[in-house]
């Protein structure tokens, strides 16, 4: 399984970068959005992603976020992709694809066959998709709240664009998630983490470990 690539989400410090870097992480995530403990001021992920050698695909996750909020970001902090996890429409992430000229990965949540709708639909506009679990019913988080969905439901499900498969994955699961699924792409926030926003090094060694 050594060609599953591996994105490490929610990173806040220079170490937990190295860390997923060294442990062979393809992507390494940072989060604008200030609700969530992973999120982080401009300034500092302009800091952090300067830290990331090439190679590594520098993302930030945004929720929702208007032309002015990712301009402000853009302007600032070296970056390779943009993921969007909030409600914006297919034609939101055809936008925001045209005027920022970014690949664009749309999160879709998934707790149900009738969800995967929404990812045929995101799969024609989007340059990837991450398959994420649905947050429970007035969650403060879209992502990173630990829950997983059930993988049959995508088993054997293919799109037209590269996907990702995240939500409630640990060191503990994910080889199981990957051979339920299929997945080529696996991504990792809150199953890296001690405690809510604070990654933990072993943890991000020890989860790419398993996927690989």
């Amino acid at each position: 399984m050594s060609d599953i690539r591996v994105k490490i989400c929610g990173l806040k410090q220079p170490a937990h970068i190295a860390a997923a870097v060294d442990a062979g992480a393809a992507y390494v995530g940072f989060v604008f959005f200030p609700k969530s403990p992973r999120h982080l001021a401009i300034e500092a992920a302009r800091t952090l992603a300067l830290e990331v050698p090439p190679g590594v695909a520098k993302v930030a996750l945004v929720v929702n976020a208007d032309d002015d909020a990712l301009g402000a970001i853009l302007d600032q902090v070296p970056l390779d992709m943009l993921q969007l996890h909030g409600d914006e429409s297919p034609k939101r992430v055809a936008e925001v694809r045209a005027r920022f000229g970014l690949p664009v990965m749309k999160a879709v949540g998934v707790a149900e066959a009738n969800d995967l709708v929404a990812l045929d639909a995101y799969g024609k506009v989007a340059d990837q998709i991450l398959v994420d679990a649905k947050p429970p019913k007035g969650a403060d988080l879209p992502g990173g709240n630990g829950l997983a969905f059930d993988w049959r439901l995508i088993t054997g499900r293919r799109w037209p664009v590269p996907w990702m498969l995240a939500g409630g994955l640990t060191s503990g699961n994910v080889a199981e998630a990957i051979r339920l699924t299929g997945a080529r792409q696996v991504d990792v926030s809150s199953g890296v983490e001690s405690a809510p926003g604070l990654k933990d090094e072993t943890l991000i060694r020890s989860f790419i470990e398993a996927v690989k």
